[in-house]
């Protein structure tokens, strides 16, 4: 196991309120995939995934949306490149697609046209969280993927109102009432149906909060049903808002966390700061990292890139090894450009952080928390 590796209480799933899931062991890191068929070309992504597998990287995690930045001519592409690889290396069935795991999502509510056929528009939203929309998006990934099943099915954000991607930062806004919201009964009936058919393994959340997980938790235990096996939210060095509540509520019910944006969207390698902007970033090109230039962001990542030169670590593979050492992440989803890039991220595997390390790292966090939440 890497010396970073979750916890065993996160790691094993069957410790906790939830009923039993059909979700195996997963690796420490997890390979990203939302630049693939953007920032990403597919000969670099087939590289990617190719150098994720040689360092033990078992689960590539996707989403019928990315590419990201989300656009009707990239929709879907992610998806497809993955199902490329599969193909070419063998591993689309039998014994080499059972040595992958795959994690893809569903749009929750959505004005965007272009996710569904015209079949499926109403006033109120043109993608819901409800049995035709996800049985319509499921087979479509699989199509798209190649393959009969998905390991990991998660819920991209809820068909309620709730402020997700930093948005009010860590004040209360009050969401505005959602006409005619999918009951989350429904749609955790209509996981169960695709667990029970074999289309997909287990199920998760992301984008959520408190309530939310333990909704989905005590609904899925009323139905007798597969409760969620994970959540994916956003946690890094500048957004550790997830230790506040989440933390408590998934380690106790047994729901790991897939960290996403342990870099905070690259911002973490400083590269951005006092506004620079490098040729070919993502923030450079598609001006998207408002998440991340929040007042007192600059100010946190500078004194991260300090610590790290002062350890003798590179800051990248340092905010990795805090994320990767939390026991409540079960895995930590890497993103990557390019395979420099990726590289660089997976030698967070063979670092460990020294306790006046992580000490300074608390210190940091103290005098400036949670800047991009």
């Amino acid at each position: 196991m890497p010396q970073n590796a979750p916890t065993p209480l996160a790691n094993d799933l069957t410790k906790g309120g939830s009923p039993n899931h059909q979700l195996p062991q997963l690796s420490s890191l997890t390979l990203g995939t939302m630049t693939f068929g953007e920032q990403t070309s597919p000969e670099d992504a087939f590289n990617q995934m190719d150098a994720a597998l040689k360092h033990g990287v078992t689960m590539f995690d996707t989403a019928e949306l990315y590419a990201i930045p989300p656009r009707a001519e990239t929709y879907g592409l992610s998806e497809k490149i993955i199902g490329q690889w599969l193909k070419e290396r063998g591993r689309n069935t039998g014994a080499g697609r059972e040595e992958i795991l795959i994690a893809s999502k569903v749009v929750g509510r959505s004005t965007n046209d272009w996710y569904r056929p015209a079949s499926f528009h109403r006033a109120s939203g043109t993608a819901r969280l409800d049995k035709a929309n996800i049985t319509y998006a499921l087979e479509n990934s699989l199509k798209r993927l190649g393959t009969d099943y998905i390991d990991l099915y998660q819920l991209h954000w809820p068909d309620r109102a709730v402020q997700m991607f930093g948005a009010g930062g860590t004040t209360f806004q009050p969401p505005a009432a959602q006409p005619d919201e999918v009951p989350l009964a429904e749609t955790i009936a209509a996981l169960e149906e695709l667990v029970q058919a074999g289309k997909i393994k287990a199920w998760g959340l992301s984008n959520e909060t408190p309530w939310g997980v333990m909704s989905a938790v005590q609904v899925a235990k009323h139905q007798g049903a597969l409760a969620p096996a994970t959540i994916q939210n956003a946690y890094s060095l500048l957004n550790r808002t997830y230790e506040m509540g989440l933390a408590e509520i998934t380690m106790r019910e047994g729901v790991g966390l897939l960290a996403y944006s342990p870099l905070a969207q690259g911002y973490l390698t400083g590269k951005y700061l006092d506004g620079a902007r490098p040729e070919g970033a993502r923030t450079t090109r598609f001006n998207r990292g408002q998440r991340y230039e929040k007042p007192g962001t600059d100010e946190a990542i500078k004194a991260y890139v300090t610590l790290a030169k002062e350890a003798g670590l590179d800051v990248v593979q340092m905010a990795l090894a805090f994320v990767m050492r939390q026991p409540f992440v079960r895995s930590t989803i890497l993103g990557a450009r390019n395979l420099a890039q990726l590289e660089v991220e997976l030698g967070a595997l063979n670092v460990t952080l020294k306790p006046d390390v992580v000490k300074a790292i608390n210190a940091i966090h103290q005098r400036h928390q949670n800047p991009a939440p």
